[in-house]
């Protein structure tokens, strides 16, 4: 879907609107009016979310989660800002998009925004937070993920694992 929009709108457009979501400029309830047309090309759907109309305004905040989401799949620099407000934003799908996309662009510079999520209370926000300390974090983040070595939650844990490992290759030194 975002490689389509970006194909009939051009990719600059695409993150531009993208932009415009998850900070908020457009909002919710504009994205189920007037920006309609923008948040269809995103997600490929004509009713995004499958919701009666109008919209209840609690599940506006999967806008703001899908627009995060077509960073996955394109990318220009100045995004890092954005990601940056969007890492404590109150919804904990976009956290958990935030600290993926950190992870798969090896953003460094979010990581210390990305540290508070290690404590969230949700299993797959702490993982995806510390997959993203492993794949962009420094010697120094490792001391944040030792304590969720004995998480209560097993991926959690393993993901752990994986993520002292990434940074002892990545950095090329002992990590543990």
């Amino acid at each position: 879907m975002v490689r389509a929009a970006c194909g009939e709108y051009g990719e600059d457009a695409v993150i531009d609107w993208c932009v415009a979501f998850l900070g908020g400029e457009i909002s919710g309830e504009e994205a189920y009016g007037a920006a309609l047309p923008k948040l269809v090309a995103i997600t490929g759907a004509e009713n995004p979310g499958g919701w009666k109309t109008p919209v209840d305004p609690v599940n506006y905040y999967w806008v703001r989660v899908w627009a995060a989401r077509v960073f996955l799949y394109v990318w220009r620099d100045d995004l890092v800002d954005v990601l940056r407000v969007a890492a404590g934003d109150p919804a904990w799908r976009v956290q958990e998009h935030v600290a993926k996309i950190t992870a798969q662009r090896e953003l460094g510079q979010l990581v210390d925004v990305l540290l508070p999520l290690l404590d969230h209370e949700l299993p797959r926000v702490r993982a995806a937070a510390v997959r993203a300390v492993g794949a962009a974090g420094e010697y120094e983040h490792a001391a944040a993920l030792r304590p969720l070595a004995d998480d209560p939650d097993h991926t959690v844990r393993a993901a752990v694992e994986r993520a002292l490992t990434n940074l002892e290759t990545r950095l090329d030194r002992p990590i543990r």
